[in-house]
């Protein structure tokens, strides 16, 4: 029985500075949160309505950050493979916003 296997050409990276972990962090509660902060001030400054719909809408919305912040940095072989909100934030923050070198990981 044939299988085939995506090979997994680079891990998922590891943080290792204070200020990487930090901006990781924020990254994954602005993809977990944003979708709920923004319905609760929708509902508290509105109505249950509007709110309703704010949900929805900033649920397709926060959908397409989060596939777009996915699929530029993640390599192409390995965009398969499902990846949580912490993974995501970790390759961003990793790729775009932190460069460690060698002699700030120790």
């Amino acid at each position: 029985m044939p299988t085939n296997f995506i090979n997994q050409i680079e891990p998922t990276p590891k943080l290792h500075s204070k200020k990487c972990q930090i901006l990781s962090l924020f990254v994954r509660i602005f993809l977990q949160f944003t979708t709920v902060a923004v319905s609760l001030i929708a509902l508290y400054l509105y109505d249950y309505f509007i709110a309703f719909f704010t949900l929805i809408l900033t649920f397709i919305i926060m959908g397409i950050v989060r596939s777009k912040i996915r699929n530029s940095v993640i390599p192409p072989t390995q965009r398969e493979y499902q990846y949580n909100d912490q993974g995501i934030a970790d390759w961003f923050t990793a790729r775009e916003l932190c460069f460690e070198k060698e002699e700030d990981r120790k």
